[in-house]
């Protein structure tokens, strides 16, 4: 990573583009902010604000980069999640092998700041894309991108475009989940079929072979392991085939694992038998940084494996109540703009009035508009106007691409940072 771009980052100055900061302190840069260690509660921050944890986001850091050692994984997790540079530098620093990415456009977020390894875990046919990359890969002889092959004709547009590069683009064939799943081969004959393709070219070198086990249909342990397996199978039958001796080639990349199985990748990953070259064993899950209080919280394999340790929620949402017409509704000032709602709705958590804290007993989120949360208030609630309410989300991926600049605050509210995002 680029400590010189990211240095960048607390020259930015404050203004009206950051929602829920302190108006105070426009023209700040987020460095001078920082160092005020202004307090969330009492120093000026405006609802809606959404903060994360200073003490959560370290202990989730450290569980997965011990995770990944305990069980011989390299990681690559996936920076679609947060879109900040600032937590890809703490991953990397953190053990990671490289970043995850999704789309073109978060490669060159990642390139902006120094991100020397990418795994791109989609298939990329775009011909501007392509050839941007061909020139960072031309010009950085430490750069290395991996990305995802699922057709002959995605090979011929890649060829097409890459033709006159210095250095081939690897590649891994991407073996779809199952029938009816996302993106991938659907047999290991087509697999085959992909492989003698990127073979052909001068463009493309084939490095491994990966897949994304959360869209395996019905999934359950059994259905996963299953998968997995045949992700290895076909990784031990392109060895035997002589498919991964490239010129230059030194390991063999097998990767997969999203947040919600990445135990059966550790326990089927384990049993990867040696091939021609060392196996590179990248696992992808992103949605630990944060975690949640929703979806995650309940389909992270830490439930599955307790003794493994478990995962904290990082994220809270702070609205205002701003309305309170009758004894059984009230409405804070966060809506749809504030708040992931894809997967679930936001869960009130605690209230603060004076200073003082206590559970939101009674109060849960039975809706949004663009501006508001609905509350349905039971008799045993204490609510007021004026009363802050905290709020848990569901869903990382879509609560940190709300919010541009996101504070770091500890636990007694004290802001210690300022997380940056680029969506």
């Amino acid at each position: 990573m680029s400590t010189e771009a990211l240095a960048r980052l607390a020259e930015e100055r404050v203004d009206h583009r950051f929602k829920g900061l302190p108006p105070d302190a426009d023209g700040l840069t987020v460095g001078e902010l920082a160092a005020q260690r202004r307090n969330l509660f009492t120093g000026g921050f405006a609802t809606p604000v959404l903060a994360l944890s200073a003490e959560r986001l370290e202990h989730n850091l450290a569980l997965m980069e011990t995770y990944a050692t305990r069980h011989g994984l390299a990681f690559a997790p996936h920076g679609k999640t947060s879109m900040a540079p600032q937590l890809f530098q703490r991953q990397i620093e953190r053990g990671a092998w490289g970043i995850t990415l999704a789309v073109p456009h978060q490669v060159r977020v990642a390139r902006e700041f120094g991100t020397r390894r990418v795994f791109l875990a989609n298939e990329l046919v775009d011909p501007a894309a392509l050839k941007w990359i061909s020139t960072e890969l031309d010009t950085d002889p430490d750069f290395r991108l991996v990305c995802y092959v699922d057709s002959v004709r995605g090979v011929e547009l890649m060829d097409a475009a890459l033709q006159g590069a210095t250095r081939p683009l690897d590649v891994v064939v991407e073996l779809a989940a199952g029938e009816g799943a996302r993106t991938g081969v659907r047999t290991e004959a087509e697999c085959a079929a992909v492989a003698d393709a990127v073979a052909a070219t001068r463009t493309l070198r084939l490095v491994g072979v990966a897949g994304y086990e959360g869209e395996v249909p019905q999934a359950d342990p059994e259905r996963v392991h299953a998968w997995l397996r045949r992700l290895v199978a076909l990784a031990v039958d392109f060895d035997k085939a002589g498919r991964f001796a490239a010129a230059g080639l030194d390991e063999i990349v097998v990767s997969a694992g999203g947040s919600a199985w990445f135990d059966a990748v550790a326990d089927v990953f384990a049993e990867i038998p040696e091939l021609s070259l060392p196996v590179l064993k990248l696992l992808r899950s992103g949605a630990y940084v944060s975690h949640d209080d929703g979806h995650y919280r309940k389909i992270t394999p830490f439930n599955r494996v307790p003794e493994e340790g478990a995962l904290e929620p990082a994220f809270r949402l702070w609205a205002q109540v701003v309305s309170r017409p009758s004894a059984e509704q009230a409405f804070v000032n966060a809506g749809k703009r504030d708040a992931a709602y894809d997967l679930d709705l936001p869960f009130a958590q605690v209230v603060r009035r004076d200073g003082a804290e206590r559970p939101a007993t009674g109060v849960s989120v039975t809706g949004l508009s663009d501006q508001h949360a609905w509350l349905r208030t039971g008799p045993e609630a204490d609510l007021e106007v004026g009363d802050w309410l905290g709020m848990g989300l569901s869903h990382p991926c879509t609560s940190f691409d709300k919010w541009q600049l996101i504070p770091v605050a500890e636990a007694d509210g004290t802001v210690v940072e300022y997380i940056r995002t680029f969506f």
